[in-house]
């Protein structure tokens, strides 16, 4: 059973790449009720969320495949103790683009630019010497802050444009992919340094206790009056009232914020924020679709319909984030 409305684009990838001969159901959009009643004899649910009451009712199911990297919309508690759950990746490099083009977009001013041609006014150093010039990357310090497959897709990205990179992570001491370069890479513990000397610091770690709030008034205050806050992991990581008041002083020089405080679909606003964000010209604002991309969902489809593939055969399961009986 699939209701994810991203991936039933894709039914082509998860039936022809060893999901054939299931029995699928296409239940995007469905109310809850609905899905957890026919849940009742379903082996294997594919969705981004999961309730309680789906959990409760599945009596037959084997695996929860999660249709991206983050499980926190997942009720764990409420699963069956022999209900395997894994999840699925494939969005790095399309994330570390949407990085890159924010992080530019902020350094050379172009939200404010292409709001001000559109009303037919030409603000340019070239007719106003008023107007500051934008900056390059090259030669500016990046900051991750997690270094899994979107921090480590970011610092490639970034390096390869000439950016020094950095990054904090819960063991710093484990090895790098190949061709991952970084000037200094430190615990948790380094992240005030991290923040303090970084000209782009970029939010990639997953949702949790222990991140909630990471980023609040005490750690912005550490960064840099002309430095960037590139937000691609979850909203409530950065504490939003902090965040806003910094950016409406200018006691930080923009940011980029793809994930938000609420999501339309847990029953927040549209909006995803309650600060007037959208009235600051130094803030990119995307509705969590820096991973959006064909080349992220056609990996994502392929890999979750091998995965069902291995369980109908009895193999073991990849990317396992709970394991079954």
């Amino acid at each position: 059973m699939l209701t994810d409305p991203i991936l039933t684009r894709f039914r082509d990838e998860l039936t022809r790449n060893g999901g054939d001969g299931h029995d699928w159901q296409f239940l995007a959009g469905r109310p809850d009720d609905e899905v957890a009643g026919r849940l009742r004899d379903a082996d294997v649910l594919v969705a981004s969320r999961m309730t309680a009451g789906m959990a409760a009712s599945a009596k037959a199911l084997r695996l929860v495949h999660v249709t991206g990297a983050g499980v926190d919309r997942i009720a764990f508690g409420a699963l069956a103790p022999g209900v395997a759950v894994c999840n699925t990746f494939h969005h790095g490099s399309s994330i570390a683009e949407h990085v890159v083009m924010v992080a530019l977009m902020l350094s050379r001013r172009v939200r404010r630019a292409d709001a001000l041609l559109r009303q037919g006014r030409w603000e340019s150093v070239a007719v106003d010497p008023a107007v500051p010039l934008g900056d390059t990357l090259a030669g500016r310090t990046v900051g991750v802050i997690g270094l899994g497959e979107i921090g480590t897709e970011v610092v490639r990205a970034t390096t390869a444009l000439g950016m020094h990179a950095r990054a904090v992570r819960r063991t710093p001491g484990a090895p790098l992919p190949e061709g991952v370069r970084l000037d200094r890479i430190d615990g948790d513990d380094g992240l005030p340094a991290l923040l303090a000397g970084s000209d782009v610091v970029v939010v990639t770690v997953p949702l949790s206790a222990a991140t909630t709030g990471l980023i609040g008034a005490r750690e912005l205050a550490l960064m840099r009056p002309d430095a960037l806050l590139v937000n691609v992991a979850r909203g409530p990581i950065v504490d939003e009232d902090a965040l806003y008041d910094a950016l409406a002083a200018g006691r930080i020089a923009g940011a980029a914020l793809d994930v938000w405080w609420s999501h339309p679909k847990d029953g927040g606003g549209a909006r995803g924020y309650t600060r007037p964000f959208d009235a600051l010209d130094n803030v990119v604002m995307t509705p969590h679709h820096s991973g959006h991309t064909r080349t992220t969902f056609a990996g994502r489809a392929a890999e979750i319909a091998a995965n069902i593939a291995r369980l109908a055969e009895g193999r073991p399961l990849e990317n396992v984030v709970r394991a079954g009986a």
